[in-house]
């Protein structure tokens, strides 16, 4: 625990920066969603295939939807991603 507790104290301190803080906040956005879709796609006991196929793409596509490095989201494929799961999308500005 202690080796978490020292990252967490550097991150609070980091996080003063701006640049360090608007870098972190995309960054965060990012693989959250990524993280969202993998997780609601597992619980739907769904294969990226399988997701793919709903969404008529490739298990690929799907693979760089889950991936937290992806930066190239549209709200069109967000969109389709909420249909092709059942779900609601709901984009807010906090």
């Amino acid at each position: 625990m202690r080796g978490a507790r020292r990252f967490r104290d550097r991150l609070k301190e980091d996080l003063k920066n701006p640049e360090f803080r608007k870098a972190f906040d995309e960054e965060e956005v990012y693989a959250s969603l990524a993280i969202q879709i993998a997780k609601i796609r597992q619980k739907e006991r769904l294969t990226q295939q399988e997701l793919a196929k709903r969404l008529h793409t490739t298990q690929q596509t799907v693979s760089r939807l889950e991936d937290v490095h992806n930066k190239s989201y549209s709200l069109g494929t967000l969109i389709k991603l909420a249909d092709a799961l059942d779900k609601r999308l709901k984009v807010e500005l906090v």
